[in-house]
């Protein structure tokens, strides 16, 4: 293997009081393809953008080698343009390009060849991203919009531009989640040749299959701590996941609710397609469960509730609700077949931050007060039950609701919901970004919730959520489901193995 080219040491980093690295260390070899794996939230990317210049590091050492003396030398990325510079490029999953300007635009954004004062040389800046391109096997028209480009193609407009960099180091984050696998097989190729040009790929990806087709060596991460670093050949699927998931398993494990209704299916989905090459998906919702939804990135969980509530179309496939078949071609009709959608995002979905706490709850409710005069008395009672029964923590009811706390912003739109009175609620990622204190009350509220009637879907990234909530668990990868366990049953080693879908069963 060649030389250490980009070597980290100690480094470590915190968001709002949560450590998302600790003392962690890499070292990455030129003419290599180096994994990055670990459970969702472990740290992967946190670090690489901490190499790229996205993030500021709080401790800890970054070296890269010097190309003209060969030495290692201590650097700090204070910039994204500081690291492109320095040859390190990160792609992201979520493109970092602009739909509305050119291919070539895009490549040189920022370093566009000038004839004269501000004057576009155009034919020039055509003919360098020209070659560019040729070097990433994509044949378009650089002077053409990149909003006419696809996912794929799009994917590869970003690395050459990273090329124009002369980037030594390329991290890929989660590159095939949206590609087909004709257009993985393109990258892959893509990946080698510039892996017999000298350069480092860093392959951060949940695609186990992927990482022993694609990598040389892998380095694991577990919550934000360095666990050890692998030659591909030397491991197996059942080694990487027994170290990102460890061995110990915290507090008492979860039974299950005694309450669920097995007699009573509130919510089926039959045969429904979550992405066009994914295996139908089915599944069945009882009275008084909570159904927790578990996938790494890119497993179709978010995909599943937006069709379900009827964000996206139904390409195939049929949701029934308690027997009866439904036709859910928008969110009004989910929502008049009783379903709920608490969004991951939120700030982004979920409200509208500049209103006030009483008309957050309301929003949604207003379609159903029949009377043509809103009854001031009618409206507090709806806001002041919710208000009580959640323990939102608030000044007012007049209070704007951006001014809150995540854990109580999140209880607001819980209380949107409630007031619209579904029977089946979907909530996606229900307690990120908010403190263990409010988890703790969200996952009483859910388990109340239930209790009183409701049939929730529990989608989260966290396995431990997932197993201290559900009654029952269903892993999906790459669209499908591989798995459907009993909570009794759920332990890490059984979802893990699932969520990269299925090593180990068969």
């Amino acid at each position: 293997m060649a030389d250490v080219i980009v070597k980290m040491e100690g480094i470590s980093k915190t968001f709002g009081g949560i450590k998302a690295l600790n003392n962690v260390h890499l070292e990455l070899q030129a003419g290599e393809v180096h994994a990055l794996m670990g459970e969702n939230g472990a740290g992967k990317s946190t670090l690489m953008k901490i190499l790229t210049g996205v993030y500021s590091k709080e401790a800890g050492h970054v070296y890269l080698r010097n190309e003209e003396t060969g030495s290692l030398d201590e650097v700090e990325m204070k910039s994204v343009l500081m690291g492109l510079q320095n040859g390190l490029c990160m792609v992201f999953q979520e493109l970092n390009l602009l739909d509305n300007m050119t291919v070539a635009e895009n490549i040189y954004l920022g370093r566009e060849p000038i004839d004269g004062p501000y004057m576009l040389n155009r034919k020039e800046l055509n003919d360098r991203a020209r070659e560019q391109l040729k070097k990433v096997k994509l044949n378009v028209d650089p002077n053409m919009p990149l909003s006419g480009l696809s996912p794929a193609e799009k994917q590869c407009v970003e690395i050459a531009k990273a090329l124009s960099f002369d980037s030594r180091v390329i991290i890929f984050d989660e590159p095939t989640s949206s590609l087909s696998a004709s257009e993985t097989k393109t990258l892959f190729s893509i990946i080698n040749e510039l892996k017999s040009q000298g350069r480092c790929i860093v392959y951060i990806s949940h695609r186990m299959e992927e990482v022993f087709e694609i990598c040389d060596r892998i380095t694991v991460f577990r919550n934000g701590e360095y666990v050890d670093t692998k030659k591909a050949k030397e491991t197996n699927e059942a080694g990487l996941i027994k170290l990102m998931i460890g061995r110990d398993l915290e507090g008492e494990p979860n039974q299950g609710s005694e309450f669920v209704n097995r007699n009573n299916v509130v919510l089926e989905v039959k045969n429904v397609k979550i992405f066009p090459d994914s295996k139908p998906v089915s599944l069945k919702l009882y009275e008084k469960e909570i159904l927790g939804m578990f996938g790494l990135v890119g497993a179709g969980r978010t995909e599943l509730s937006r069709i379900i509530f009827g964000i996206d179309g139904i390409s195939e496939g049929e949701i029934y609700i308690k027997g009866k078949k439904v036709d859910i071609k928008s969110p009004k009709d989910a929502i008049d077949a009783g379903i709920g959608l608490v969004p991951e995002d939120r700030k982004g979905l979920g409200l509208v931050l500049g209103m006030s706490i009483k008309d957050n709850m309301l929003i949604s409710k207003l379609r159903q007060l029949k009377s043509a005069f809103l009854k001031k008395e009618e409206l507090k009672s709806i806001t002041g039950t919710y208000t009580s029964d959640l323990s939102i923590k608030m000044g007012n009811e007049n209070q704007e609701v951006k001014e809150l706390s995540g854990g109580n912003q999140q209880k607001v739109v819980i209380a949107k919901w409630l007031a619209m009175e579904p029977d089946i609620l979907i909530m996606d990622e229900p307690t990120r970004g908010i403190d263990v204190g409010a988890k703790s009350e969200i996952y009483d509220i859910m388990k109340k919730l239930a209790g009183q009637g409701k049939s929730i879907i529990m989608i989260s990234s966290e396995m431990e959520e997932i197993q201290k909530v559900s009654d029952r668990v269903m892993v999906l990868h790459a669209g499908s489901v591989t798995g459907e366990l009993d909570i009794k049953e759920a332990n890490k080693n059984n979802i893990m193995q699932a969520a990269f879908g299925g090593v180990g069963n068969e």
